[in-house]
């Protein structure tokens, strides 16, 4: 960070900002400095954040405006146009919030510049699942791209990933979730309990999994193993001889007609699932949800062969410098104080910094959401509208029950390529 950036009065922005903070004081409790707005509103900043619309939120980007002055303007793409934005346009973007799968492909390129640990100032409150890739001392370490294992770098200017922690993280890790299939209870006749239940004559024409190559092949190799076709060396990294099998059995079961479609989109999945036409499917939780505030029965359904996992970050730009580097530390440690932590957490997924996020929910929110507890009152939305009601208990449990049932999380293969081009041959079939 730069410290020879100047005010026009000769004050260092740095130092402005302490006086700032000692002025505005903080928010009880919360560890959030009041007092920007001004600040900021006399030098404006403006910060372009290009990722996934699971978290380009216009909530947050409000949100920030108001506590700290700060403009963000905010596109949201697919995964893999994130991807290719993040490597290929590199100057059209300050901060990347990208998935961690991703973040393999695209920290080696150099777009992103390693983040200083010592400045960001909730690092000690990230969950260990991103320091050390266990949830509990005693758990194991999921197979594909464990986030830990793409966190940190060995130094100020390294591309290559560390063994271990270090003082240089490639991305603050921001939001995750424990991903399996949504079910319509209403419309399957039966108690669904494993991957391979997708697969079930009975669905035939009323399936669907996500047309995102990096993580449908993750869905489509739970449903593998599940069947019993195939057990996989690594399933977050497969050989091409895993491949070809693994998508021979899905042109197979698309030529019998088994899927009813591929989704992309957030909406298309809640669509499909709320008009009826699929019963079963890939699905992201807080669609799960999306379909429920219809008054539509909708079930995120635990499987006994556990979740698939994937978890995002935010990634500075290597251009940004001075004030701009700056003002993306503070935003950064803005999104880990809290209040984004509960608005996150409140969709169903789940915040890096929970302790920090449990200030920003009330007792009931948290014991829904996070314990596994039945909720006391109905549970709303951030918006306000109503997710659950009085007495529901959140499917799949409680954090611990959840995360710690990670089977693999969303990966980059050694066979990316090849990868990509067989779920090309299968989605054209």
């Amino acid at each position: 960070m730069t410290k020879k950036n100047e005010t026009k009065g000769g004050v260092s922005r740095r130092s402005l900002l302490k006086g700032a903070a000692a002025v505005g004081g903080l928010a009880a409790g919360s560890g959030v400095i009041t007092g920007f707005p001004t600040i900021w509103a006399q030098n404006p900043i403006t910060l372009r954040q290009v990722g996934t619309g699971v978290s380009n939120i216009n909530a947050i980007a409000e949100k920030c405006k108001a506590d700290l002055g700060i403009t963000l303007q905010m596109t949201a793409l697919d995964s893999d146009a994130a991807a290719q934005r993040t490597v290929t346009q590199p100057d059209s973007y300050d901060i990347a919030d990208v998935e961690y799968w991703i973040c393999k492909k695209v920290f080696p390129a150099g777009t992103l510049q390693p983040m200083d640990v010592s400045k960001l100032k909730y690092f000690d409150k990230i969950v260990p699942l991103f320091i050390n890739g266990k949830l509990t001392p005693e758990s194991t370490i999921a197979q594909g791209t464990a986030p830990h294992t793409v966190g940190f770098v060995e130094g100020k200017d390294s591309k290559t990933f560390a063994k271990e922690p270090t003082n240089w993280m490639t991305m603050v890790p921001t939001i995750y979730n424990a991903d399996t299939l949504g079910i319509r209870p209403d419309l399957v006749g039966r108690d669904i309990t494993t991957w391979a239940d997708i697969m079930d004559p009975a669905f035939k024409g009323k399936t669907s999994i996500l047309n995102i190559p990096s993580i449908g092949i993750m869905d489509a190799a739970m449903i593998m193993e599940a069947m019993g076709n195939i057990t996989y060396g690594d399933k977050g990294n497969m050989t091409k001889e895993e491949l070809d099998k693994t998508i021979a059995f899905l042109i197979e079961a698309k030529k019998a007609g088994q899927f009813r479609a591929f989704w992309k989109s957030f909406d298309e999945s809640v669509n499909l699932m709320s008009s009826g036409e699929v019963v079963i499917q890939s699905m992201w939780s807080p669609a799960v949800a999306a379909v429920r505030s219809k008054g539509i029965p909708c079930v995120y359904q635990p499987l006994k062969e556990g979740y698939r996992a994937w978890g995002g970050g935010l990634g500075l730009a290597k251009h940004l410098d001075g004030a701009q580097l700056d003002a993306a530390y503070e935003y950064i440690n803005w999104y880990m104080s809290g209040w984004v932590g509960g608005y996150l957490n409140r969709q169903g997924y789940y915040s890096a910094c929970l302790d920090t996020a449990k200030e920003y929910m009330s007792a009931d929110e948290w014991g829904f959401w996070m314990e596994g507890k039945p909720a006391e009152k109905d549970i709303m939305s951030p918006e306000g509208k109503l997710m659950e009601k009085a007495g529901s208990v959140r499917d799949g449990g409680s954090y611990l029950q959840r995360l710690g049932g990670i089977a693999c999380w969303n990966s980059v293969m050694d066979e990316d390529r090849y990868m990509v081009r067989k779920w090309n041959e299968f989605i054209a079939a």
